[in-house]
């Protein structure tokens, strides 16, 4: 299948790039669940992105090779929740939505290191959960650490 390429049981690599035909993917876990992925051709990249996002409850989009995604699966299935994971191409990435803005701080010098990493885009890797995007695996960590990931989870039912 031109455009989609199976990397290992839970990840895809999908080329979200224009080509002529529809594809429907079923993606199926680790877990006994199964989730699964439509690809309209006649979408553009950042309408597919979107729409993948909407689709799941918790959504990874990745570079190949990511140790940082391999650490957000592994949290994430130690809550009992396995993400859907699409590895982007580099061309890709600017497409992804921007996390949110961090919260002001007092200390501007915090506020404009924090900034500094998202040039308007979100990084690869990102995970949205509930279609929006939590950010990176630091992110992902505070989220958990603070108590707020596992009810997040839940409000989104993907526990």
């Amino acid at each position: 299948m031109q455009g989609l390429r199976r990397c290992s049981n839970d990840v895809v690599h999908l080329d979200l790039g224009p080509t002529t035909t529809t594809t429907n993917l079923v993606l199926s876990s680790s877990s006994s669940s199964t989730n699964s992925l439509s690809i309209d051709d006649e979408e553009s990249i950042d309408t597919r992105i979107q729409r993948l996002i909407s689709e799941h409850p918790v959504i990874i989009f990745t570079r190949s090779s990511c140790c940082m995604c391999h650490v957000m699966k592994k949290l994430l299935a130690t809550i009992g929740v396995h993400p859907t994971v699409i590895e982007l191409d580099d061309h890709e990435i600017p497409f992804l939505p921007s996390p949110p803005p961090p919260p002001p701080s007092d200390d501007s010098s915090d506020n404009a290191a924090a900034a500094g990493g998202h040039h308007g885009f979100a990084a690869a890797p990102a995970v949205f959960i509930g279609g929006v995007c939590i950010g990176g695996l630091e992110s992902l960590v505070a989220l958990h650490l603070s108590g707020h990931l596992i009810p997040r989870l839940v409000e989104v039912g993907a526990l």
